[in-house]
């Protein structure tokens, strides 16, 4: 009976792991305090920025068409996908290497995939809204009406969730018998797999090919789509016309090659065991540069955004 209480729980699927150690970033820990300032200041910025957003283009009549609609679906991802991993991150800047359960980090790592994977298929429908906008003027509003929007929408849920429920799946099936420690600030699949004592390779290539479907899926519509626009605007008879085509254009293709320039350097390698290390950089572009960039990019040369946040701002005074 002794010896039945010394044993180690053991899960159904061989695991006699019961928790993880997120790693974080040893060699700069010396630096926790000053990296836990930066990085909380970002993703606060991140938070308040992306909110602005969504509550200006809810509150504000004018903001209600197909291009805001999706922009206020993108930046409320984007809250949430910052927030499933950096509070975490800021703790491990502080007090140095976090344990997390073995349940907590498989769902914190499916909300972190699914979240993102839902964001890089969103960024794909808003160069398609571009495209409609820009290419065909004249059936915008009939192409783009509210239903197609809410679609476009639904399917980008719709595509990500059985792609990366089915992932997660499959890496939980697999036995963790030690080590426990994972090379990396938050629960990421790539090295979850590599923790394992099971037989990895279907599993990490059913990781490369789910990376693969979702963001090759994405990023061919935005390579058409941008590609298209830039053909339409070239064509436009005024100089006006163009400068104002490109620099919307140019905004959005910032936020795209940081998008998919990480993504792609974190997830589509079919070996991963030497790149680990990288990954936590990757990441960090991808969970706090990028989210912080956003609504930067996205409303710094539009006015009427700016027209919006003026007159929310001049009735937020008034009401006082």
């Amino acid at each position: 009976m002794m010896m039945w209480k010394e044993m180690p729980m053991e899960m159904g699927n061989g695991t006699t792991v019961q928790e993880f150690t997120l790693e974080g970033f040893p060699a700069i820990q010396h630096l926790g305090k000053v990296l836990f300032l930066v990085h909380l200041l970002a993703y606060l910025a991140s938070i308040a920025g992306n909110a602005v957003i969504v509550t200006i283009t809810c509150a504000d009549s004018r903001l209600h068409t197909p291009m805001y609609f999706f922009l206020r679906i993108f930046s409320f991802l984007e809250c949430c996908f910052t927030s499933t991993v950096i509070p975490k991150l800021l703790v491990i800047f502080l007090s140095g290497r976090q344990n997390i359960s073995f349940p907590a980090c498989f769902i914190q790592a499916f909300v972190f995939v699914f979240l993102g994977s839902t964001g890089s298929l969103l960024i794909a429908v808003m160069s398609l809204d571009r495209y409609v906008a820009i290419c065909k003027p004249l059936h915008y509003p009939i192409i783009m009406n509210l239903k197609t929007c809410f679609l476009l929408v639904t399917a980008c849920f719709a595509l990500a969730f059985p792609l990366i429920i089915g992932l997660v799946v499959k890496v939980f099936q697999l036995s963790f018998c030690g080590p426990h420690i994972i090379p990396h600030f938050f629960c990421d699949l790539a090295p979850l797999i590599h923790l394992s004592c099971s037989d990895i390779r279907s599993t990490e290539m059913l990781a490369f090919v789910v990376a693969l479907v979702i963001l090759l899926t994405s990023l061919i519509i935005t390579i058409i789509s941008y590609s298209n626009i830039v053909v339409t605007i070239i064509q436009l008879p005024s100089a006006k016309e163009k400068k104002k085509a490109f620099s919307t254009c140019s905004s959005h293709l910032i936020v795209l090659s940081l998008m998919y320039g990480s993504c792609v350097s974190i997830y589509v390698k079919p070996k991963q065991t030497k790149r680990l290390e990288s990954n936590r950089e990757a990441a960090l572009v991808n969970t706090v540069v990028t989210p912080l960039l956003n609504p930067v990019i996205y409303t710094l040369r539009n006015k009427q955004v700016h027209q919006a946040l003026r007159e929310m701002m001049h009735k937020m005074k008034i009401s006082r």
